[in-house]
């Protein structure tokens, strides 16, 4: 017999499994449902409460997470200890952000590598992925808790602008969390839903979706058909949002006060405490004239003119990727039927203002802003529930696809609940020096490991010309035709080398099989996670203690007698670490040798320069 979860919340039936929409923001997150006799979406929340998590982590000294308002808390008072804006860093390396490192006022790890980011609080070590799972484990945990019933499903929705790195990583999050990730969604998508629009099969049209979150800018322009909705462009800025808006105000505050960028980087607590006034300020004149505040002896004010004036540039720049993205989607202004505004940013006057005179209409905003995303999540988690027929959803991938990688993991390429047909490609490199050949071994499931998931095929790329390592460009593309075919293409970009596959995915596979191995890759997730990151990091320690050997041996002129003993000793403790199964021991000994090695690093470097300009003209 199924359960019945009675929700004492609304006083209704509710059925024994419950698809969520979840909104994961750079700023908030918050999940919604559509109401079982309502037929409505809403948006989850206690008795007079905010439907609003802030997407704030604070670890206490146990390395406790507490989510939400109350490590917001923590944001002045312990700011090395919490973590925001950590989407901003989800599938990033730290090439990409390091323009905007000092924005985050915890640690984020330099390996000054390609590698993705990570966070050091106190000795543990998190990854984005971990730190984005404790967020969506706490709207799992609220949800629950206010239907009265489990929550293992969920659609979760990401910027039309993520790429494949970020989408996979906020799939990890999800599985990290408990959750069975269905479909992530693009939040362009999602907002057209909320608003009903594509609901009408009878109704052709066109749309922009202006969204301006805490961290994220994006403009999409949609084309909906039948009720099928097709992103034309996409255009944006994924490091402009309303944390932009406040720091134009913080460094206002700073000129006036004559406190210079080192001072801020020093004391994280004046850093945090600007912010978090700042964003008060931006708040208070979105309805009023003026803003003054005492703090530390001192009075922070600010006019709703002179905000306009700072953040007019930003503005601008949302308004330039407006114009980018109707010229690649081939449209003018006035093709452009109903134009939607997403994300709290949006509230701020001036900013409606702008986007209603560039589109030269009125802007949709009776949904509310912070919500309209995880609406439309749930509108789409109740199509894929079976419960709204007027959709039709296309045929989609039952498990996921992917190759082995350095240490058995498995490397996503295709998600399971992928739309097919659908092409993908990635590119890889050699792990030696002279590597000829690499083996492409092909597999199907939802493990971190391959060696828990079902091999469909493997073949091996030779003829690689000899080079060092990491030189190579390998690109595998995996591309599924309409009958569920799988052609796996492996290609060398220097020598056009090339090699491919036909495999058929679903064979042999029955729904119990799926069933199976997709509550197996649930009840693992944590262990298969911990065992992914534990085998990343003795990956990474092993390559770091070849390239500093390696390095040492070609440029032992630049470097002291002490410095080489010093970088020997760290190499040995890192060298142990790798024999125990310690990911933050192992994190921890990479970063003390980074340390050391960095300054004659840095040196090498400035001497392979002035080495290469000698006898130039510049």
């Amino acid at each position: 017999m199924a359960k019945i979860g009675i929700n004492i919340a609304t006083g209704s039936l509710q059925q024994s499994e419950m698809i969520v929409g979840i909104d994961l923001g750079t700023t908030n997150s918050l999940v919604a449902i559509i109401h079982p006799e309502l037929k409505k979406p809403l948006a989850l929340k206690e008795h007079n409460t905010t439907s609003l998590v802030p997407s704030v982590i604070h670890f206490d000294e146990f390395a406790n997470p507490t989510v939400g308002e109350n490590a917001k808390l923590f944001l002045e008072t312990e700011p090395a200890n919490t973590i925001f804006s950590a989407k901003r860093l989800m599938g990033k390396s730290y090439n990409d952000i390091k323009q905007n490192a000092s924005f985050f006022t915890y640690k984020v790890i330099d390996t000054d590598d390609e590698k993705l980011v990570k966070v050091q609080v106190g000795n543990q070590f998190y990854s984005p992925i971990d730190l984005s799972s404790f967020i969506l484990k706490e709207l799992k945990v609220r949800a629950e808790h206010i239907l009265k019933t489990p929550v293992t499903k969920a659609v979760i929705t990401v910027p039309a602008y993520f790429n494949d790195a970020q989408r996979q990583a906020t799939r990890d999050a999800g599985k990290l969390a408990g959750l069975d990730v269905l479909r992530i969604v693009n939040e362009p998508t999602a907002a057209a839903l909320a608003y009903g629009l594509g609901l009408n099969k009878e109704v052709d049209t066109t749309i922009a979706v202006y969204d301006l979150g805490g961290g994220t800018f994006d403009i999409s322009i949609l084309k909906i058909t039948n009720g099928i909705f097709e992103v034309l462009s996409t255009n944006g800025d994924t490091y402009l949002g309303g944390d932009d808006f406040d720091r134009a105000i913080v460094k206002y505050w700073m000129e006036e006060f004559g406190i210079t960028d080192d001072e801020l980087k020093l004391n994280k607590e004046l850093a945090q405490g600007l912010r978090l006034r700042a964003e008060e300020a931006k708040k208070h004149l979105s309805n009023n004239e003026t803003f003054a505040v005492d703090w530390n002896g001192d009075k922070l004010t600010i006019t709703k003119e002179k905000l306009e004036e700072l953040i007019w540039p930003l503005i601008e720049k949302t308004l330039n990727c407006c114009n980018n993205a109707l010229k690649d989607a081939q449209l003018q202004v006035a093709d452009i039927e109903t134009v939607v505004m997403v994300g709290g940013s949006t509230r701020v006057p001036i900013v409606k203002n702008a986007v209603s005179r560039l589109f030269n209409q009125p802007v949709h905003d009776e949904v509310n802003p912070d919500e309209v995303v995880a609406l439309g999540a749930a509108v789409q988690a109740d199509i894929l529930a079976g419960n709204n027929k007027d959709f039709l959803l296309l045929d989609i991938t039952p498990l996921s696809l992917g190759i082995e990688t350095m240490g058995g993991l498995m490397d996503v390429l295709i998600p399971r609940n992928s739309k097919i047909p659908t092409k993908v490609g990635r590119q890889y490199t050699t792990q030696k020096d002279g590597q000829g050949s690499m083996r492409i071994a092909v597999f199907q499931g939802e493990r971190d490991l391959v060696k828990d998931n079902r091999k469909l095929a493997e073949f091996n790329l030779t003829g690689i010309p000899g080079m060092p390592a990491g030189l190579p460009k390998v690109e595998v593309s995996f591309l599924i035709n309409a009958d569920g075919i799988l052609v796996v293409k492996a290609k060398e970009l220097r020598s056009e080398v090339e090699q491919s596959i036909e495999v058929k995915p679903q064979y042999g596979l029955t729904d119990e099989d799926v069933e199976k191995m997709l509550l197996e890759s649930i009840n693992h997730a944590k262990d298969d996670i911990a065992l992914r990151a534990l085998i990343e990091a003795k990956t990474e320690g092993e390559q770091i203690l070849a390239a500093t050997e390696k390095f040492l041996t070609k440029n032992s002129n630049l470097v002291s007698q002490q410095e080489i003993l010093d970088t020997a000793q760290a190499m040995q403790n890192l060298q142990l670490a790798l024999t125990m199964d310690d990911k933050d021991l192992i994190q921890t000994k990479i970063e003390e040798l980074n340390e050391i090695s960095r300054p004659f690093a840095e040196r090498a470097m400035d001497a392979a320069v002035s080495g290469a300009l000698k006898g130039r003209m510049i």
